[in-house]
């Protein structure tokens, strides 16, 4: 089940995540996108299922329902009427039959019974079919192409609150499955409206926050420059979070990181020999007051800007500040 996680910072823009197995060591998140452009891409196809062409096509879908079901019913009567006389006829010749003969009597009643029997069956659908048909409520074209034209101004209005576009959502849409397509970069939604169709929705996903290609770490790399400035459970944090994986590319958890780190020869955190020049990008984000998404994006930032003056020294960009 997704969640919605809010900024620490006023204003900041909420997310949807998965967390997974929260008891997992810093993997527990496994989807995670942001819910700006999600909601977006959702109200748009919302505001195109109740537009003008969809309402008329709605109407129309719903008179060749009617149509259809007129149809059945005349056909099943047609069906009844056939069966009536049969059922009659039956019961003629049941009568006139010598009591004698029980046998043939016998026979000719197991006819009769099952005529009545076809008869009941006959009127019975007939009987639902009218049922379903008063139940269908009456459609007022002229209500309903008005209120698809003016749904969209009501929903982009400031005063419209969030409560009532939740109640809007909640009436046409039953679920949104999502999923990563890591290929194309996108957020992959399944909308699974109210009446049993699906609409699959893709959202360019933003590409903030992740290292460029040829600045991707390795797990061992990160192991070399962080042992001994952060514990064991900080540092598998910190590779899940860099995306590293282990040789069988699997997570990072204390233990896993512990068994490279002596495989590696790299010393144990030790808060007293800390010189403090290096802090985890949680406790940087508290220092400042930010989230911890605000702070990745400036050390990104400063990243570039680094990349940048290096180019820049070396005649790829000019002169940089």
């Amino acid at each position: 089940m997704m969640r919605v996680f809010y900024g620490q910072a006023k204003g900041n823009a909420h997310r949807y995540q998965c967390r997974g197995d929260d008891a997992h060591v810093g993997a527990g998140l496994c989807i995670g996108i942001g819910g700006v452009r999600v909601d977006r891409a959702v109200a748009q196809q919302i505001l195109e299922a109740v537009s003008d062409r969809a309402v008329e096509a709605a109407i129309l879908a719903s008179d060749q329902v009617e149509r259809s079901r007129q149809e059945i019913i005349a056909a099943v009567e047609r069906e009844l009427e056939v069966a009536s006389y049969e059922a009659s006829l039956a019961a003629r010749r049941y009568e006139l039959v010598d009591p004698a003969k029980r046998h043939v009597a016998r026979e000719l009643e197991a006819r009769w019974n099952g005529a009545l029997v076809r008869v009941a069956e006959l009127e019975g659908r007939i009987k639902e079919q009218r049922a379903a048909s008063a139940e269908t409520p009456k459609i007022d074209r002229a209500l309903l192409l008005q209120l698809a034209h003016d749904l969209p101004r009501v929903w982009n209005a400031p005063s419209t609150d969030t409560r009532t576009k939740q109640r809007l959502v909640h009436i046409v849409v039953r679920e949104i499955v999502c999923d990563l397509d890591e290929n194309t970069n996108e957020a992959v939604l399944l909308v699974h409206w109210t009446g049993g169709r699906h609409t699959e929705v893709r959202v360019a996903r933003v590409k903030t926050g992740r290292y460029p290609a040829d600045m991707t770490p390795t797990a061992v790399d990160a192991l070399r420059k962080l042992a001994g400035h952060w514990p064991d459970r900080e540092l598998a944090v910190s590779l899940n979070r860099m995306r590293c994986k282990t040789g069988d590319g699997e997570t990072w958890t204390t233990v896993r990181v512990r068994e490279m780190r002596e495989r590696l020869g790299l010393p144990e955190y030790d808060p007293a020999s800390s010189d403090g020049k290096m802090i985890s990008l949680a406790k940087a984000a508290a220092r400042f007051g930010i989230c911890v998404g605000s702070a990745k994006s400036l050390v990104l930032k400063a990243s570039c800007r680094q990349r940048k003056r290096s180019r820049g020294r070396n005649g790829w960009f000019g002169s940089t500040r």
